[in-house]
């Protein structure tokens, strides 16, 4: 009975019904009103929507059991293993770095737009470090997996990249004098969002969001930014403000005449979530064990994937440089000048 109530909790905790149930069956109605009343309110949200993205997608028989079966073992596994120790890591950033803040700020509008543009660029660096740090793209390549875009990606992630990114966000968070009560807030915002923007073509085919793109980070932008186009590698690491995208020259926007392709651009077993979990790991290893000297063999652990010691480099960044090359020499003008990068990237 114990285990069939753990697996009863566990389904309640997926759905975010749990909190809500509890609030309806006191009959205290008003503490709807609350923070804690509004969190549980909106928790089912992307749950809910998955739902109904999976009907949408059968209604229109576009839905596949395949795509969303590594984003569920994954969360499966998640479930036992990842939670605790994010919550863990989330609590000692912030008694421990707490003393060294170079500020204090207070749960006030004006400070709490400062906190969510420190948070951005926390969530940036976390992000960005993710797809150039080997070791670290082992920890995330779990993410990008999945061959197609749907709710259920946000689930998809290794059980330590919750505790890793905690701490680098928590960190700088904390050490800039973001409040700590006004930094839940804003990690349950973004949060939020962040499951948003894997919303599937099956419930939102152009998610482009029209002028609000301009402004914000909109489902489009991740979309991008999960696929392995050269165009698109490597892009749009924020979560939901683009302004550290911008300054980072980060940013880029979807190009409709170009479709996505998502996964990594790595070869894969097809739909097995041992490959999609443990499949960089296991490549690392095999490229720290192969390396001539103690020198290589760290470069392979901290260097950006696709880095080679035999000079045979097949990085993101030399992939997209191939690319606007490849383009430039098919786009040049009357007079034979090369047309700027920029103009290509953004259409």
């Amino acid at each position: 009975m114990d285990f069939l109530k753990a697996i009863w909790n566990e389904f309640l905790g997926f759905w975010g019904f749990g909190n809500l149930i509890d609030i309806l069956k006191s009959g205290k109605y008003d503490e709807l009103l609350t923070w804690h009343g509004i969190t549980s309110a909106l928790g089912p949200l992307i749950p809910l929507l998955l739902l109904i993205e999976i009907i949408r997608g059968a209604f229109y028989k576009r839905f596949k059991v395949i795509d969303y079966k590594l984003s569920f073992f994954t969360y499966v596994f998640n479930a036992f293993v990842g939670r605790v120790i994010s919550f863990a890591m989330v609590g000692l950033c912030i008694g421990f770095f707490g003393k060294y803040a170079i500020l204090k700020t207070t749960f006030t509008w004006y400070w709490f737009i400062y906190g969510y543009v420190i948070w951005e660029l926390a969530h940036f660096v976390y992000h960005f470090l993710a797809h150039k740090v080997r070791i670290l793209w082992c920890l995330h390549s779990t993410h990008h997996a999945p061959t197609s875009m749907n709710l259920s990606v946000t689930y998809a992630h290794f059980f330590l990249e919750g505790p890793y990114a905690d701490v680098i966000r928590t960190t700088i968070c904390i050490l800039l004098g973001v409040n700590p009560a006004m930094l839940f807030v804003i990690m349950f915002i973004d949060g939020t969002w962040g499951a948003f923007i894997h919303i599937g073509e099956n419930l939102v085919n152009d998610a482009r969001f029209g002028f609000l793109g301009r402004m914000i980070l909109t489902p489009s932008f991740h979309r991008v930014h999960h696929a392995r186009n050269p165009l698109y590698m490597d892009t749009n690491f924020c979560n939901l403000l683009n302004i550290w995208d911008r300054v980072f020259h980060t940013y880029q926007p979807e190009d409709r005449q170009i479709p996505i392709e998502y996964g990594i651009t790595r070869p894969m077993k097809k739909n097995s979530f041992l490959d999609a979990y443990f499949g960089e790991i296991v490549l690392l290893a095999k490229d720290v064990a192969k390396a001539p000297g103690i020198k290589n063999k760290f470069l392979y652990i901290i260097m950006p994937p696709g880095w080679s010691h035999t000079g045979d480099h097949k990085m993101s960044s030399i992939v997209r440089k191939k690319y606007f090359e490849e383009i430039n020499h098919h786009s040049t003008d009357t007079v034979g000048q090369l047309v700027p990068e920029q103009e290509i990237t953004v259409k």
